[in-house]
């Protein structure tokens, strides 16, 4: 909108606006998290912007330039189909919103309703279009399956209602769509219009007085849109410069167990690059230099959407700028020839795991570390390493001081300190970590902690929306020559299948070390401190049968795990069932169930888990007392929290709970309740305490903060001896 702002709405109830020359947020605006504030439609007129929210029953208008809202009102409840802008006598002056049951006109300037109207047998029938041309009528289209189609047509000024009936035969599942050129909707549509054929094959077709002709074939394009300035409506088509393929199962897949249980049609372009035409609508001649090519990384996805912003040059050709939208949520804004203005990795704004892993060792630092050689070297040989390593760290230093004082005699605009794959290394005290994060668009990044440069990236393909994943370090970077190694495991939310995926989490590339196929649902993981003759740590995966998978499996991994597997215990949670089990693990790697809990689900439901960190560092485990004893934290490692909610919804009787578990033998040491209280609830578990934090409630205005600490006192009793008594503070 415009030629310096992009109004978008996002899946994630988000209103806002993007500068169109630099892609930074001029203002935005955060809807509620659920379905409450999920939003349905969004018109652009002039310099308002008009929402739909929550099902079709908040209606907002907001102003573009500063992001204030001009005015809001509540419609009536309905399965909101979709809404229009409507014009009479070259203004728009209206907004319908078109419902299940009934449509309503709402003025532009102010929300108020000006009518509503009911529409006929709307049990049978399915309205689903809505169309307005400033002739003072609104067109609506409602199918009857297997029957007929009806096209009411409504008086703008006081509703009064027309009906025909065509009889159509449309097929079970069909859901036809127009897909009109109406560059305003004070004016007629254009007639021409886009026929889509297979998933690459694109026909322009134009219907005038009467007759269909076809005005050009696009066979190989991913994306098409129509776009208009002026009295100029052009069509953008994006193709890929190579042909289109069917997508195979390569290295980024999501692994032949997911691949074969779902047959998509999934076409790729085998180089990335692609070309963005214009084509004049009226023929479907190309318009000449008008091309926009650009490239999209070999591991990157495919586009998704495209929008086209058109303007008038001096000379009256038609310029334009395209923004495109791809799989893995990354935006990009285009000009010609190609020159990529700004993109952002709106996939960032959902991050669901993350593991901060050290950076490598440069040489010199390598050298400084076995700088005094091993016992085995004898006296001689362990003098001349030393000598040797103090030679490299003085040619270092030397060069350090060099660059230093050759960036000085230059101006403070040339000095590049930029950070890249090539010049990564440890800082002296560690500080700067390689942030390696999960989003969950199944895309992978490698972020500099100090400076926020995204060194690397990696897209899973065909991960499905809603998979969700978990990240493990199994080896860092600790054991040179070895590379240091990740593993995500991605679990599909539908066919409840996984997959690992082993990667370097440095340089991101994709690791050698050939991960099991798994073939059956995982419910459980463990990494466990064990290491194998590459200093890889133990992945126990747990499928839906209890069975144990180790991950790397060699025979020294299984020794170790004959010998430690009477102390290996985890748990599962089945929050639909309120049960909760502890299992052990046996030496032929198979499992014994040894407690379960169970949660009556008809009055509270488990929303979280939460357990102790493996690698957690304890600070101060006793404090004396004033009268010399001593206060323990009471440290149990497989202390699970359990927190759970009312299943009743009012407010009056609503609750949320917590149930502290002994992940060994299912004792419930503590358990407490919070009435008058819902969620969402955010959990913290550590050392000895537990911190809840949900939203106010109608009695209490504040966020409110629940402590639960345990304790442990140490006293002396008339004999000598020391007894221990553990208490329990609540919230």
């Amino acid at each position: 909108q415009g030629s310096k702002k992009l109004i978008v709405a996002t899946e994630k109830n988000v209103v806002a606006a993007l500068n169109s020359r630099s892609g930074e947020i001029l203002w935005r605006h955060v809807d509620k998290g659920t379905h409450e504030g999920a939003i349905d439609a969004m018109l652009i007129h002039g310099q308002d912007a008009i929402t739909l929210s929550n099902a079709g029953r908040i209606l907002r208008s907001w102003e573009t330039n500063i992001g204030g809202l001009n005015w809001e009102t509540s419609l009536d409840t309905g399965s909101f189909q979709v809404a229009s802008l409507v014009g009479l006598q070259d203004v728009v002056k209206y907004v319908a919103v078109l419902k299940k049951a009934a449509i309503s006109l709402h003025y532009l300037s102010n929300g108020h309703q000006k009518w509503v109207e009911h529409l006929p047998e709307s049990e049978s029938t399915h309205y689903q279009l809505l169309y307005s041309h400033g002739t003072g009528v609104i067109h609506v289209l409602g199918i009857v399956p297997q029957s007929h189609l009806n096209i009411l047509t409504f008086s703008v000024e006081d509703g009064e209602m027309t009906k025909q009936s065509l009889d159509l035969e449309f097929a079970d599942g069909f859901q036809p769509r127009i897909l009109a050129t109406q560059p305003n909707v004070i004016s007629a549509s254009r007639t021409q219009f886009f026929l889509q054929l297979s998933p690459s094959h694109f026909s322009l077709l134009q219907y005038k007085h009467g007759l269909l002709s076809h005005l050009r074939d696009f066979q190989q394009a991913a994306l098409v849109s129509f776009a208009t300035t002026g009295e100029k409506t052009v069509a953008a088509v994006l193709t890929c410069r190579s042909e289109l393929k069917p997508g195979g199962s390569d290295g980024l897949h999501a692994g032949s167990t997911l691949e074969d249980s779902r047959k998509q049609e999934s076409l790729t372009c085998s180089n990335q690059t692609y070309n963005i035409n214009l084509y004049l609508v009226e023929t479907g001649q190309r318009l000449l230099d008008t091309t926009i090519t650009f490239n999209l990384e070999q591991s990157g996805a495919k586009p998704q959407q495209l929008y086209i912003q058109v303007f008038l040059k001096k000379d009256d050709s038609v310029g334009y700028r395209a923004l495109v939208q791809t799989e893995d949520h990354m935006l990009m804004f285009l000009q010609q020839p190609g020159k990529v203005v700004w993109s952002r990795e709106e996939s960032l704004a959902e991050v669901v795991s993350l593991e901060m892993v050290d950076l490598p060792l440069t040489g010199a630092q390598a050298e400084l570390e076995g700088e005094f050689g091993k016992k085995a070297d004898g006296l001689l040989g362990m003098f001349l390493k030393r000598l040797s390593s103090q030679l490299i760290l003085l040619q270092a230093w030397t060069a350090h001081l060099w660059k230093m004082f050759y960036d000085a005699r230059k101006p403070r605009s040339q000095i590049k300190n930029e950070i890249n794959i090539d010049n990564l290394a440890r800082d002296e005290f560690n500080l700067q970590k390689m942030m390696v994060m999960v989003t969950a668009s199944g895309k992978l990044f490698g972020i500099e902690s100090s400076s926020g440069t995204i060194l690397w990236k990696q897209y899973l393909r065909n991960v499905r929306p809603g998979s969700s994943f978990k990240l493990m370090v199994q080896r860092t970077t600790a054991h040179f020559p070895h590379p240091p190694q990740c593993t995500l495991l991605v679990k599909d939310k539908e066919t409840k299948m996984s997959f690992l995926y082993v990667f370097n989490p440095i340089f991101g590339k994709r690791s050698q070390v050939a991960p099991p196929v798994l073939k059956r649902p995982i419910l459980q993981t463990l990494l466990l401190p064990i290491m194998d003759q590459d200093y890889a740590k133990v992945l126990l995966l747990i499928d839906d049968e209890y069975k144990v998978t180790a991950f790397p499996a060699t025979k020294n991994v299984l020794r170790q795990l004959e010998e430690i597997a009477h102390s290996i215990f985890f748990y599962l949670v089945d929050a639909e069932q309120g049960k909760l089990s502890g299992f052990r693990l046996k030496k032929d790697l198979t499992t014994e169930e040894s407690w379960e809990v169970v949660i009556p689900t008809e009055v509270q439901r488990i929303v979280t888990v939460k357990g102790k960190r493996s690698n957690e560092h304890v600070h101060s485990q006793g404090r004396v007392m004033g009268d010399r004893s001593v206060l323990y934290k009471s440290l149990n490692p497989n202390l699970l929290a359990v927190v759970t909610e009312s299943t009743d919804t009012h407010h009056e009787r609503t609750f949320i709970g917590i149930y502290l578990i002994d992940g060994v033998t299912g004792r419930i040491i503590h358990s407490s309740v919070q009435k008058k209280a819902k969620g969402p609830v955010h959990i913290v578990h550590s050392e000895n305490w537990v911190v809840l934090g949900f939203p106010p409630g109608p009695s209490s205005p504040f966020q409110r903060l629940c402590w639960i600490l345990a304790a442990q006192r140490s006293l002396r009793n008339k004999a000598g001896k020391e007894s221990a008594i553990t208490a329990w503070k609540s919230c």
